[in-house]
C-alpha cells in the first residue's frame, strides 16, 4: 500500500522509451545508492547490482558523480560533496517528496540540506519547469550526439514521479534527444522533470532484471556507473 508502480512502453522517434509511473506513500521510499556503498571517485558498479544489494524493486542510474570531483552530492539525507560546479542546477528532492531545481552557484549544499533536502543530484537540464518545457530543440548535454540513450526522472505531483529510460543508438532505437525526452514527460503529465546522466549509463532495472537494452553504441550491456536512484 505504500509503493504503486506501473511500467509502459512507448515507441516515438524510432525509439524504446520505458515509462515506470511511482507513487510512495513517503519520500523515505524515494532512495539513493552508492556503488559498494562508498562515496569516492571511480568507485563504479552496475545499477543490477546495485539494485540487487539494496533489494530495490525499481531504480534507474544516476548522475554518475564520480566522473568529476564538483557538483552536490547530498544522498538520503547525508551530505557527501559541497563543491559547486559552475552553472549547473542540481535536482533537489525534498523532505514533504517535491523536486525542484536550484542553481549551484547561488547557493550551498549545507543550506539545501539545513532547508531539508532528502536527495541532490548535480547533472541536467531541468527539462520541464511549471509543466513548461524548458530545453530547445538545439540544447544538448556537453560532449553528447543530439540522439541518446536517456535517463530522467519527472514530478507529477509530490510523491508521484515518472522515472523515463529510453533505449538508443542501435538499429532498433535511434534514440532522444533532450527536447524529445522532454516531450516524453510532458506528455506522462510532470510538471517538473529533470534529466539525469544518459548514454551508455542509461538503465531500468525492475524486480530482478533491466527493462531496457543498455548500450554505449559499441556493445551491449550495463556500463558501470557511480549511483542509483530506486525505490524500496
Amino acid at each position: 500500500g505504500n509503493i504503486q508502480i506501473t511500467i509502459t512502453t512507448l515507441r516515438e522517434n524510432d525509439t524504446d522509451i520505458y515509462v515506470a509511473d511511482v507513487q510512495v506513500s513517503s519520500v523515505e521510499y524515494l532512495k539513493t545508492a552508492l556503488a559498494k556503498d562508498m562515496f569516492g571517485r571511480n568507485i563504479k558498479q552496475t545499477t543490477s547490482d546495485m539494485a540487487s544489494a539494496h533489494d530495490a524493486i525499481l531504480a534507474i542510474n544516476g548522475d554518475y558523480y564520480g566522473f568529476r570531483d564538483d557538483g552536490f552530492v547530498i544522498r538520503n539525507g547525508v551530505l557527501y560533496r559541497n563543491t559547486v560546479s559552475s552553472g549547473t542546477d542540481a535536482l533537489v528532492i525534498g523532505s514533504d517528496g517535491t523536486l525542484s531545481a536550484v542553481s549551484e552557484s547561488s547557493t550551498s549544499a549545507q543550506s539545501l540540506l539545513d532547508g531539508g533536502a532528502w536527495q541532490v543530484l548535480s547533472f541536467g537540464p531541468v527539462l520541464i519547469d511549471d509543466g513548461q518545457i524548458s530545453v530547445n530543440t538545439s540544447t544538448e548535454v556537453d560532449k553528447s550526439m543530439t540522439s541518446n540513450p536517456r535517463t530522467a526522472i519527472g514530478m507529477i505531483s509530490p510523491l508521484h514521479y515518472v522515472f523515463v529510460v529510453s533505449d538508443g543508438r542501435t538499429s532498433e532505437s535511434a534514440g532522444l534527444s533532450l527536447y524529445q525526452l522532454a516531450q516524453v514527460l510532458q506528455e506522462q503529465g510532470c510538471t517538473f522533470a529533470y534529466n539525469l546522466d544518459g548514454g551508455g549509463s542509461s538503465t531500468m532495472w525492475f524486480n530482478g532484471s533491466a527493462v531496457n537494452n543498455p548500450t554505449d553504441g559499441h556493445s551491449s550491456g550495463e556500463r558501470e556507473v557511480s549511483d542509483i536512484v530506486y525505490i524500496g
